[in-house]
């Protein structure tokens, strides 16, 4: 407690961000690596298991907005509180599942905890983080997702060896009900009300932002090419996130152990996109001091550096090619994270919470249609490959939309 309370304040929300983004990419991926212990124990199809995938991003869609709002209008702290209960417990849930109906109900659930989390998120930092410091905060909490990502896979793979599928969820529901507890101690909604702050750090803030009506049609039009082109990144994200450890574990019919370690490489690849991608936006924006070269550019240039990056993998059935392609791809595509989360806090400060929210349903659209999708084209055709061709498509509309978000153009209520 004593070295947490030497931290700056601004250091220790920073720290809270990651935790929870790490803990909820858990809490939603571990499912992929439990599949190979509930999918034989269910007898469940592939299309079976991808609906199971997506289930999660039902009311996650439909709470992106609404939770980005609940955040703008009523504050972040207790949106986080009341959503990482029911995300802590949605995840419990799941360990008690007996079927289909039930795992999906349970992963319905997450959805509806989860769904305010990250525009909620985005609406405190905009409070909490200078513009210049966005698409680091954005990479870096980002990153500690992909680390989840990459942790999960091993870490459920042992748990499932020693302990069964179930206990995967048990201990990372109660994982999170540890960080519920302590984000409710530690954060304030705005900065001048923490007692730790002092007015050098205070002075580096935002402005205090004034509680606005919401200009709905007007600012859902102002994101609207923001979130197509993230949900043309989000339908490779869930693509990775869902199929990658089933996808080494039966195209290349390796050990469970082996796939684990092989998924576990290509996630860290992302934790080093998702880190460099906002480090490099902010560094670019503070040599030009433009936000269409920081963000729009840079977004383009790591889309079309994914899609060729997955090419080699349609031509040739080897597992290095394949390690070496895929970890590229998610690297450069998660070095867009950085700059597209920090877009609609430079767009629309005042209503961060709501405009992240719009954007995000881009992708949270792809993790519906994505799984199953990919499951159904492996059910139908056998290749393990052929999803990853809607990615290379859609990787390459996002390049040609881009253009079309100019983060430079500000909204006003």
């Amino acid at each position: 407690m004593k070295n947490i309370l030497r931290l700056k304040p601004t250091t220790v929300v920073l720290a809270l961000f990651c935790a929870m983004y790490f803990l909820t990419y858990i809490d939603r991926v571990n499912v992929s690596s439990a599949a190979a212990g509930f999918g034989t124990e269910f007898n469940l199809s592939k299309t079976q298991i991808g609906f199971v995938f997506s289930a999660f991003a039902y009311p996650y869609l439909i709470f992106q907005i609404i939770g980005g709002w609940v955040s703008d209008r009523f504050g972040a702290k207790r949106t986080l509180i009341y959503s990482g209960l029911i995300w802590a417990l949605a995840t419990i849930l799941t360990g008690f599942a007996g079927g289909l109906v039930s795992l999906v109900a349970a992963r319905v659930l997450l959805g509806l905890g989860e769904g305010a989390t990250f525009p909620a998120a985005t609406s405190a930092m905009a409070r909490w983080i200078p513009k210049e410091n966005r698409g680091f905060a954005q990479g870096i909490t980002h990153a500690f997702a992909r680390v989840g990502n990459a942790v999960a896979p091993a870490l459920i793979v042992f748990i499932l060896v020693e302990y069964g599928w179930r206990w995967s969820f048990y201990a990372s529901g109660l994982l999170s009900l540890v960080w519920v507890i302590l984000w409710a101690l530690f954060f304030t909604e705005n900065p001048a009300d923490h007692p730790l702050i002092t007015p050098e750090e205070l002075a580096k803030k935002p402005a205090p932002r004034k509680i606005q009506k919401t200009p709905w049609k007007r600012l859902a039009k102002r994101m609207a090419p923001v979130t197509v082109v993230y949900f043309c990144y989000g339908w490779t994200l869930w693509l990775f996130l869902s199929w990658i450890p089933q996808y080494f574990l039966h195209s290349y019919n390796l050990k469970i152990s082996t796939s684990a370690l092989f998924a576990s490489s290509v996630f860290f690849a992302g934790v080093v996109g998702d880190t460099l991608g906002g480090i490099i936006s902010d560094k670019i924006l503070r040599k030009t001091n433009n936000l269409n070269v920081a963000r729009s550019w840079m977004v383009a240039i790591c889309m079309t550096c994914t899609l060729l990056s997955l090419l080699p993998i349609m031509f040739t059935h080897d597992i290095t090619i394949s390690i070496l392609s895929l970890s590229f791809g998610f690297f450069f595509a998660e070095m867009t994270i950085g700059p597209m989360w920090a877009i609609p806090m430079d767009i629309a400060p005042e209503f961060s919470g709501t405009a992240s929210g719009m954007m995000n349903t881009g992708s949270a659209l792809a993790a519906i249609i994505s799984p199953v999708v990919s499951g159904f084209l492996i059910d139908c055709y056998g290749s393990w490959e052929l999803p990853f061709v809607g990615s290379i498509i859609l990787m390459a509309g996002g390049v040609l939309l881009t253009s079309r978000m100019k983060p430079n153009d500000r909204f006003t209520a």
